[in-house]
This record gives structure tokens, C-alpha cells and sequence, in this order.
């Protein structure tokens, strides 16, 4: 039994949508057979009237689906509330990735692709989805001008806000303000936010982009997460001198 299942009692509810019959049987047989409890849809008015009539706790959600595609799922999904997407994509098709991460998916993995692999992505996306990651203690209140991150409850606001931040966003919020002014490279953030030690680092820069337009006054010249180049990304928690650089 997978920890992340939450045991026998409770399993945690995986939406797979995928139009493939093959492809959705092996993936529902893996999750399943790692204790989740699985619905599949085969295409994406399924899978918002099933998402509709109970939320799940992810939703494996293939890019290319007959009728409404993956994306625009993905956009209604997010619009409806906060739930965990990880989108199956096409080898190659790094603009239609990229695109899913801007619409607010928070992992993808790309076809052909191993079921185990999917399986240890899910089990990652809930485990921080659900708390902070394990054996690591929740960090206090976190701030730094006008932002405050609550690694318990999960809430982040800026100047009293409320910020509408993906599973990911959050979690990369919350590591750059653990650590003030330090330079990250994006393979230190993957392992650290994501997890992992290997990926397509696009999605970092994507998911800083992404960041910048929700909490930096002008994301086109951040002050706030700022680019060191030949490095990655340095957290400033004062307003910087020179918003321009």
C-alpha cells in the first residue's frame, strides 16, 4: 500500500483522462495496484462532469484528447478549485508542456513513458500537496515585505491578499523564502521543489515565470526573484537598488 493512498480506509481518488484505451488501462492497473482508487475519463466533458460530481485528489490528465483538449480541462480544473494536475504529453511537443505548465499543471511526464515513473510522480505531487514533505518539520510563517507564506495551512497572501498559487508556485514560494538572498541553480530547485534529480529544467523557469507575475509589482523587471545569470535565481526579501538589472 502506497503511504500516499492514505491507507485502505482512505485511498486517495486519481481522475485519469486519457482517450488511449490501452494507455488508460496500464496506468489505472498501476495506480490501483499501489492503492489508489481510480476513475477514468475518456474524454475531457467526462472528466469535468466527474471531476464536477467529486473532486479528486489528482488528476492524471492526457494533453491530447477529442473535443475539449487537455489544456482547456486543465484551465477549467484550476478554475473550479485547487486540485493537482500532472499532464501526459507527446515526446517533442515542448511548446504544448510548457503551455500546460502555464495554464497550471504541476508535473507532466512525457509519452512513451514508464508506469512506475508516473506512479513515483503522483506519490510526490501528494505528498506535497497534502504536507510538507517527510521527516521535514513545517517551517514557521514565513515573510518578507509584503508577502506572507503559512507552510501549514498552505496560504500564501501579498499586502493581505490572498495568491491563487499552483502546488508548485507554492512550494517554490516558500523555498525562496526560506532562503533569503541565496543564489539557486534550477537543478538545486528541481531536486529541492520537485524532487527530482533529472527533468526538463524548462519547467523551473516556467513555474519563476509563472511567480513572478503573481507576486512582483513589475514582472518584467522582477525585484523580487531575481535572475543571476550563469547561476538560476536569488530571492530578495528588500526592495532591490536597481530594479532594472
Amino acid at each position: 500500500m502506497s503511504e500516499s493512498s492514505g491507507g485502505p480506509a482512505d485511498p486517495a481518488r486519481i481522475l485519469v483522462v486519457d482517450d488511449d484505451p490501452t494507455v488508460a488501462e496500464v496506468v489505472t492497473g498501476y495506480l490501483e495496484r499501489t492503492g489508489f482508487a481510480v476513475e477514468h475519463a475518456a474524454d475531457g466533458h467526462d472528466a469535468l462532469r466527474r471531476a464536477g460530481d467529486r473532486r479528486p485528489d489528482l488528476v492524471v490528465l492526457d494533453l491530447m484528447l477529442p473535443g475539449l483538449d487537455g489544456l482547456e480541462v486543465c484551465r477549467r480544473l484550476r478554475a473550479a478549485g485547487p486540485v493537482p494536475v500532472i499532464m501526459l504529453t507527446a515526446r517533442g511537443d515542448e511548446e504544448d508542456r510548457i503551455t500546460g505548465l502555464e495554464v497550471g499543471a504541476d508535473d507532466y511526464v512525457t509519452k512513451p513513458f514508464s508506469p512506475r515513473e508516473l506512479v513515483l510522480r503522483v506519490e510526490s505531487v501528494l505528498r506535497r500537496s497534502r504536507a510538507a514533505a517527510p521527516g521535514r518539520p513545517v517551517p514557521a510563517v514565513l515573510r518578507a515585505g509584503p508577502l506572507v507564506v503559512d507552510p501549514e495551512t498552505r496560504r500564501a497572501t501579498r499586502a493581505g491578499v490572498e495568491l491563487a498559487l499552483t502546488l508548485r508556485e507554492f512550494d517554490l514560494l516558500a523555498y525562496f523564502l526560506e532562503q533569503p538572498g541565496t543564489a539557486h541553480t534550477r537543478e538545486e530547485l528541481m531536486r529541492r521543489v520537485w524532487g527530482w534529480d533529472f527533468g526538463d529544467l524548462s519547467t523551473v523557469t516556467v513555474h519563476v515565470r509563472r511567480l513572478r507575475s503573481k507576486i512582483e509589482d513589475d514582472p518584467a523587471r522582477p525585484s523580487l526573484i531575481r535572475t543571476v545569470w550563469g547561476v538560476g535565481y536569488r530571492f530578495e526579501p528588500g526592495p532591490a537598488e536597481d530594479p532594472t538589472t
